[in-house]
């Protein structure tokens, strides 16, 4: 399948971010009576990665090794995510998530605090998380992410801290659909340390 209109971009970068080295914007939906069709990604299309973005020396060519699927129910809360050596390029499929953008580069060169960026993400937006922006998800209804990265999945490199650390203040809203309106984690995201921890644990 393809798009009827080629000559249409496939996505458009739309939304302003404030953060260093973080874009955001909406994919083209060509839609008609039989449906609608996305161009998620393509690599001749998409802006080359700054190695730094990704983790890497300069010099070294970053790109998309692996593409992940994340499904998630009404007030499922996931992050607060932190990664060294790895880029993400998110797009929210179905579904409504607010979006937590934490900047913990200046914590971790030790000159400045964190810097929070929260926003709304909806079906066809897209956004790219650049290393050192630690990012998270609070699904406000059923949602499907999908997520492009640049360093494949071995474990050494999934950090974190805690989603409700208080030094940070991400204002994360009311959670949706959870009889004690709590936001439903996994055990690892229950048990993130704080974020001056993990400075300390990466600064020492």
């Amino acid at each position: 399948m393809s798009a009827d209109e080629p000559g249409l971009p496939a996505r458009v970068v739309d939304r302003p971010f404030t953060l260093p080295g973080v874009t955001g914007g909406t994919l083209v939906r060509h839609a008609d009576s039989r449906g609608a069709f996305r161009e998620v990604w393509r690599a001749g299309t998409f802006q080359a990665i700054p190695p730094a973005d990704a983790g890497l020396p300069p010099g070294v060519e970053a790109h998309f090794v692996q593409a992940n699927l994340s499904t998630s129910a009404a007030g499922v809360l996931r992050g607060l995510h932190y990664h060294r050596r790895q880029l993400d390029y998110w797009t929210v499929l179905s579904g409504t998530a607010v979006v937590a953008l934490v900047d913990v580069r200046p914590p971790i060169a030790g000159v400045g605090s964190a810097v929070v960026e929260l926003r709304t993400l909806e079906a066809d937006d897209w956004v790219v998380i650049p290393t050192g922006v630690a990012h998270g998800f609070l699904a406000m209804t059923p949602i499907d992410l999908l997520y492009l990265v640049t360093n494949e999945y071995d474990g050494t490199d999934e950090l974190g801290f805690a989603w409700d650390d208080a030094a940070v203040g991400v204002p994360w809203p009311a959670v949706p659909g959870t009889p004690d309106g709590q936001p439903i984690l996994s055990d690892r995201d229950r048990s993130n340390p704080t974020l001056a921890d993990l400075v300390a644990r990466l600064r020492g």
